[in-house]
């Protein structure tokens, strides 16, 4: 359950200003905290922060656990020493308002590699290192994996040689020494970016924010979740996925969506109490004080695509683990404070799996003025406070964008609708959500910022030109800042202190 009548602000971590061509966990990640708290807002909601992987995508992540080291700020480490001014100046000029990944892997790259070699000669770095390591028992597999899939040129994990791709003590022993420091500092990178992120997010929560993370209900055929762990997903007799996830034809796709991700085999994962999940749902909770759980509807039922298909048309709709699956995880670790993503095709039955459970839904306001007076997603229609509504998400276009691009019976509704003109279309649109009945209100920052459709995060369906949005520092400015907290009041949804984290 979330607090009642909260506000927060959608924004990954990688798009914050940064001089060094992706936002990171440095100044102004603080900074942009700092703008949360004096505009009245209490959830900091993000993206998964794990490791991208196909087309840039968290969400297509070679590690569940791992975190995409490149959000590392390069000025917290000098201030450890591990870097020195000298190599910090003059970093190249990177588009404020878009990552240019390739050029900033390159960079951060080279200044990671002096940073772990400057570690080396820290004697105040061996015993944190060596707590982390032992803490984190996910971390050899991710840190050999990742070794081993750059000693073999990058290719996708069905294409390792099969000594490697069975993971078997005999055919990798040989590479585990040859690697050593590799794997080390693949261990080294993670033991940064968590330290740098746990240190923000006590900042974050002792100025009375929460963070809302992300967890995908999926895990990539390209990772070292499913290289380790074979036992737990559907599969053939070469150990290769057998089936694929994905979603049928939607509002965002006439062909459905082929994600392509391997399928658990859930009735493997029940024997041992999911044992696997309990891990990954109590590190999340580790990151952060709320957990959205993307495409939520796969734990009732999921889409269920053949690995040797070209579309999602030839799926079909397989049963999840239900309510038993979350019930077997509380006893181990509590209550677990979740939102749940249940847009798209949504049964009673998956209705009623949240409502079993008491969490949350989504309710998107975009969505309302497709369908006229009656949708299910305009505020007048929500059925209970226990919601979080958003004008948009990360897939869908930003609001002024949305409202360009839609035809015009659509944007002659919404200004009815709304009883405005439409030429401030998107704070028109953050009054609503604030002004709504449900308990929180979440606003990407791009609709903060009143951007176009050219700044929108991610275009479903589409492989290129996604997850890069990034925002100029001097964006966020007072009269925003000032109008969303006067919304805040208006409304009902100031903040208040929470704890600060023990982590």
């Amino acid at each position: 359950m979330l607090d009642k009548r909260k506000s927060g602000i959608l924004c990954h971590p990688t798009s914050l200003p940064s001089p060094y061509g992706i936002g990171d966990f440095g100044e102004n990640a603080y900074d942009f905290v700092d703008f949360l708290e004096e505009a009245g807002i209490s959830y900091w909601q993000i993206l998964p922060l794990t490791p991208v992987g196909f087309g840039n995508s968290p969400y297509q992540s070679h590690g569940s656990f791992a975190g995409n080291v490149y959000m590392i700020s390069p000025d917290l480490l000098q201030k450890k020493g591990y870097l020195t001014k000298n190599q910090l100046e003059n970093p190249p000029n990177f588009n404020e308002e878009e990552i240019e990944f390739e050029r900033v892997y390159k960079y951060k790259d080279a200044l990671f590699k002096m940073a772990y070699e400057s570690s080396k000669k820290d004697p105040g770095f061996t015993l944190p290192f060596a707590k982390f390591c032992s803490e984190n028992d996910w971390l050899d597999d991710f840190a050999l994996f990742e070794a081993l899939s750059q000693f073999i040129g990058n290719m996708p994990l069905h294409e390792w040689p099969k000594l490697l791709f069975d993971k078997t003590a005999a055919g990798l022993s040989k590479y585990i020494e040859r690697l050593e420091d590799e794997i080390k500092y693949r261990k080294y990178l993670q033991f940064e970016f968590h330290s740098q992120w746990y240190k923000l997010k006590d900042y974050v929560n002792e100025k009375g924010i929460k963070i809302i993370g992300d967890l995908p209900i999926f895990v990539s055929g390209n990772s070292a979740d499913y290289w380790a762990n074979k036992e737990l997903f559907l599969k053939d007799s070469q150990g290769l996925p057998s089936a694929v996830a994905g979603v049928p034809p939607d509002y965002f796709s006439e062909t459905g969506q082929l994600w392509g991700n391997p399928l658990y085999d859930f009735s493997a994962q029940k024997k041992d109490g999911y044992k696997w999940w309990t891990k990954r749902f109590k590190h999340n909770l580790s990151m952060f004080d709320i957990v959205r759980i993307d495409h939520f509807r796969g734990f009732e039922s999921f889409w269920q695509i053949p690995s040797n298909s070209e579309t999602a048309i030839s799926g079909k709709w397989v049963k999840g683990p239900g309510k038993e699956f979350f019930d077997t995880i509380e006893k181990e670790l509590g209550s677990l404070p979740v939102i749940a993503e249940d847009l798209g095709i949504i049964t009673p039955e998956v209705t009623k799996l949240r409502e079993d459970l008491g969490y949350p839904g989504m309710k998107i306001l975009h969505f309302g003025f497709l369908d006229g007076p009656k949708s299910a997603f305009l505020p007048h229609n929500f059925e209970n406070s226990n919601t979080v509504v958003y004008t948009g998400t990360h897939d869908n276009n930003t609001t002024v964008g949305w409202y360009r691009e839609s035809e015009e019976d659509i944007r002659d509704f919404t200004r009815q609708y709304l009883r405005v003109s439409g030429n401030d279309i998107a704070w028109d649109m953050i009054r609503l959500a604030f002004a709504s009945s449900a308990d929180t209100a979440i606003i990407p920052v791009q609709d903060l910022l009143g951007m176009d459709e050219s700044h929108r995060m991610n275009t479903p369906g589409t492989a290129q030109h996604n997850w890069g949005f990034r925002f100029k520092k001097a964006a966020l400015g007072i009269e925003i800042k000032d109008g969303i907290r006067y919304l805040s009041w208006l409304y009902g949804r100031e903040s208040e202190p929470v704890v600060k984290s023990d982590i």
